[in-house]
């Protein structure tokens, strides 16, 4: 056998082998996820009902729900939205289009760091900037949390989206005597509005499953409550009471709060992709 075919057969050994390498690893993470869901839903299924989904927490034996937890996670959410996203979409764009200079740096150094903060560090700091003014906890104090928590995601992915866009698209437009913010707003955002929808998904993600910041600032309420300056209820922090409860009855509630969460989180992804699919 000459070098030539040693070397050919060698070369077809190792991608064969590096290729069942890394199908073990994706059939290993797929089946992490589908074990979990599984449990999730095994264990949680027999708790869900349409009282369960509207009612509020009652003493052990009384039934009981998580209709003022949804609520409250709900609102929370879209404030940290309202104030999150434009922020972190605005910070990446400015990043992407003219963040060489020192001050760019500076950010989106900051940015890295602040995605590698504790939550529970972000919990505190608002806690003692608005829950003690306030002299309470509040659905303000939450949505303000979860809103710092989304900022440097949604800020570093949309950078990195915009960076995807082609130069020769921002050329081309500003040949044609296009300002610099009109071919942003008009070419690069459209362009890479996929990828920034997907980052800032991943963003809503990440802060519908906070617990702790929200022990320190919006805390708990086991009525529903639509105003902001109030205490104010969330799922994870609802799970996180059934589950350390010590009762069994509570335990079961604990796992059908989570198999909601998860098929709320599960829902928006899967409507997101279907609303961003590939159009061009």
């Amino acid at each position: 056998m000459s070098n030539k075919e040693s070397l050919h057969r060698r070369r077809k050994i190792v991608s064969s082998l590096t290729t069942t390498i890394t199908a073990v690893c994706a059939f290993f993470a797929i089946a992490v996820l589908l074990i979990i869901l599984s449990y999730i839903f095994v264990r949680g299924i027999a708790s869900i009902n349409l009282q369960f989904l509207v009612d509020t927490p009652k003493p052990v034996g009384e039934g009981g729900g998580i209709g003022n937890a949804i609520v409250g996670s709900v609102l929370m959410t879209l404030l940290a939205c309202v104030i999150g996203l434009p922020i972190g979409i605005g910070a990446g764009v400015y990043l992407a289009e003219f963040g060489e200079n020192l001050f760019g740096k500076t950010v989106r150094f900051l940015a890295d760091t602040l995605i590698g903060v504790p939550s529970i560090i972000v919990g505190i700091f608002i806690y003692t900037l608005v829950v003690l003014p306030m002299g309470r906890q509040s659905g303000l104090a939450g949505g303000l949390a979860l809103a710092i928590i989304m900022i440097p995601i949604v800020a570093r992915t949309t950078e990195e989206m915009i960076r995807l866009v082609p130069d020769s698209m921002r050329e081309a437009a500003l040949a044609l005597g296009a300002p610099q913010w009109r071919v942003t707003w008009n070419i690069v955002l459209p362009a890479a509005s996929t990828g920034i929808t997907t980052g800032a998904m991943l963003a809503i993600a990440r802060i519908s499953g906070e617990t702790a910041p929200l022990l320190f600032t919006a805390l708990n309420s086991r009525f529903y409550n639509y105003f902001y300056d109030q205490p104010m209820a969330s799922l994870t922090v609802q799970i996180y009471n059934y589950a350390t409860g010590p009762f069994d009855v509570e335990h079961k509630m604990a796992w059908a709060a989570t198999l909601i969460l998860i098929t709320l989180i599960l829902a928006i992804n899967i409507l997101v992709r279907f609303l961003t699919r590939k159009r061009f």
